[in-house]
């Protein structure tokens, strides 16, 4: 990535506040989704690599919106997505190998923590932002606020049980830049392609950072 594009995707994610988790089973139909939702105001996507449909997807949508990849766990999951060209990684947990591939490419990694020590061995690799998951089954947002009182230079992505209910609990708290959900790209709706009504949950879903 150029110099200084590594900040302006944080600087993205940090506006846009929502990030739809997007599992493609079809990757002919990843460029319509991301488009659509990019249209309604979610332009960052993240792409889980749940499917082997996943790769493809990445690379298909690549010029729809700012792409993200998903379930990262492993340096070959890191090495495949960033030949697809993603702009972020997100990873379930913390794996030392991951963070430092992304570094030494320069793209954003947010590695999954659910623990003080995970948070303290993430800032021991250098990061500043990550994700929180499954923060649901963690303590929510209570969770999420312990955390951001002893490192307050720490910035949090919940994901896991994030909710259009819930969503605004996460974004009221100032250390938790973006949060990461599905509800607006049920299953049912992708398999069906039905555009016009995931645009709309996802304009719903943008409006919640303008509000929070």
């Amino acid at each position: 990535m150029p110099e200084g594009s590594e900040q302006l995707v944080l600087d993205g994610l940090r506006h846009v506040g929502v990030v739809p988790v997007v599992t493609v089973t079809d990757a002919a139909t990843a460029p319509e989704l991301v488009g659509a939702l990019a249209a309604a105001g979610l332009r960052y996507v993240e792409i889980t690599l749940r499917t082997p449909a996943a790769l493809d997807a990445l690379a298909a949508a690549r010029s729809a919106g700012v792409l993200g990849a998903g379930t990262v766990t492993t340096v070959r999951d890191a090495e495949s997505v960033l030949e697809a060209g993603v702009r972020f990684v997100v990873s379930p947990g913390l794996d030392e190998g991951v963070v430092r591939i992304c570094q030494e490419a320069g793209v954003p990694v947010l590695p999954g923590v659910a623990t003080p020590t995970e948070v303290m061995a993430a800032r021991a690799l250098g990061l500043r932002w990550v994700k929180v998951f499954p923060v649901a089954h963690l303590g929510g947002a209570g969770f999420v606020r312990a955390l951001s009182s002893v490192w307050p230079d720490m910035t949090f992505l919940p994901t896991g049980g994030v909710s259009r209910d819930n969503a605004r609990e996460y974004l009221d708290i100032p250390a938790v830049a973006a949060i990461g959900g599905s509800w607006m790209v049920p299953a049912g709706l992708v398999a069906a392609h039905d555009w016009p009504r995931i645009g709309q949950l996802a304009r719903d879903a943008a409006e919640l950072r303008s509000f929070s």
